[in-house]
């Protein structure tokens, strides 16, 4: 790890006020370096030379309103932990500016494995590859299960009417971050605007659940859920039609849904959704209307980072790429919804 500052992150301030707040986090010069991976807030591995962390901040420049909450971030981090969901302990939220330039949250570093591509996975064989996505599946059905109420979640979102705000919400995000023309995007929201299905019982839902937003062991067993930035009170199926979405088998020109989904021994779609609905007992019928809203979601956080890339506010590898990406989202969103 380096001792200059990233992109985003004052070394300098964050020791003088973890000094004040925590200064069992600081017990020596901070080093840090950017953990590379994530394509929305930024996170950074911290080191003191004693113990290693993990900080989350909201990324540079342009933000989608409420799309980077640490608040809420952190209260649902807290809320799960020591739940049968894994994730990591909370150690510090800051919601004063001054020190980073944005609110920003400390919490453990847990080890693990964010597997993205398939290569990385035939170090596991087909047989653990294919019993990951099976816990991976069973953890969201252990997410959903949970009393919202019960770990202090009742108030953390409005169930009612959810998936028409959701659709509301994501039109508003794609027009603020609007550049260019993307063809059929419109016609994709107003079909999925015309066939809402009718929400189960609401849940804890993650927003943006797949393998490699999980860290998980050789032997298979996750050991944390990770970048819950997007997480609410609302149908559970999202979760689902998103997890089905990433491990869809069609070609895509980039790596925003990752590689994994090739990696022999990988369930299909169709498998998982058996395994998610064996073991909730949910109706799973619709399962393809929230699949397209998955790619609809993604079509529209896609376009977001390739505004935030013309602009020159992104830091990373691979952003160039992404805006190639976009209308063929949209073309899938398009296709499953037809197909369902």
């Amino acid at each position: 790890m380096s001792k200059d500052n990233p992109p985003g992150l004052d070394l300098e301030r964050l020791a003088a006020h973890l000094g004040r707040e925590r200064p069992d986090l600081a017990r020596g010069p901070l080093t840090a370096e950017v953990i590379q991976g994530g394509r929305s807030n930024l996170t950074y591995r911290v080191s003191d030379g004693h113990s290693t962390w993990v900080l989350r901040r909201p990324p540079l420049g342009h933000v989608l309103a409420t799309a980077h909450d640490m608040g809420r971030e952190h209260r649902v981090i807290s809320a799960l932990h020591g739940t049968p969901v894994p994730v990591p302990e909370t150690l510090l939220l800051c919601a004063d500016e001054e020190v980073l330039g944005a609110p920003f949250y400390v919490m453990e570093h847990v080890e693990g494995t964010p597997y993205r591509t398939a290569e990385e996975l035939s170090a596991l064989g087909p047989e653990r590859t294919r019993e990951l996505l099976f816990t991976l599946t069973d953890t969201l059905v252990a997410l959903h299960s949970l009393d919202p109420a019960a770990v202090g979640l009742a108030d953390f979102g409005r169930p009612e009417g959810f998936l028409e705000r959701q659709l509301r919400r994501w039109g508003k995000q794609l027009d603020a971050s609007r550049s260019r023309d993307l063809p059929h995007v419109d016609e994709l929201h107003a079909a999925l605007g015309a066939s809402l299905p009718e929400s189960p019982r609401p849940t804890v839902v993650h927003g943006d659940f797949r393998l490699d937003n999980v860290l998980a062991r050789a032997d298979g067993r996750i050991t944390a859920v990770l970048d819950w930035e997007m997480s609410t009170l609302g149908d559970p199926l999202t979760d689902l039609g998103l997890l089905v979405m990433y491990s869809d088998q069609r070609e895509l020109p980039d790596s925003l849904i990752s590689s994994a989904r090739s990696a022999p021994g990988h369930p299909s779609p169709r498998e998982l959704v058996e395994r998610y609905a064996e073991v909730s007992g949910r109706d799973v019928s619709r399962v393809n209307w929230y699949t397209a809203f998955a790619y609809f979601k993604l079509a529209v956080i896609a376009e977001g980072i390739h505004y935030r890339y013309t602009l020159g506010q992104t830091v990373g590898r691979g952003f160039d790429r992404i805006g190639a990406l976009v209308p063929a989202l949209i073309d899938h969103g398009l296709t499953t919804l037809q197909e369902g």
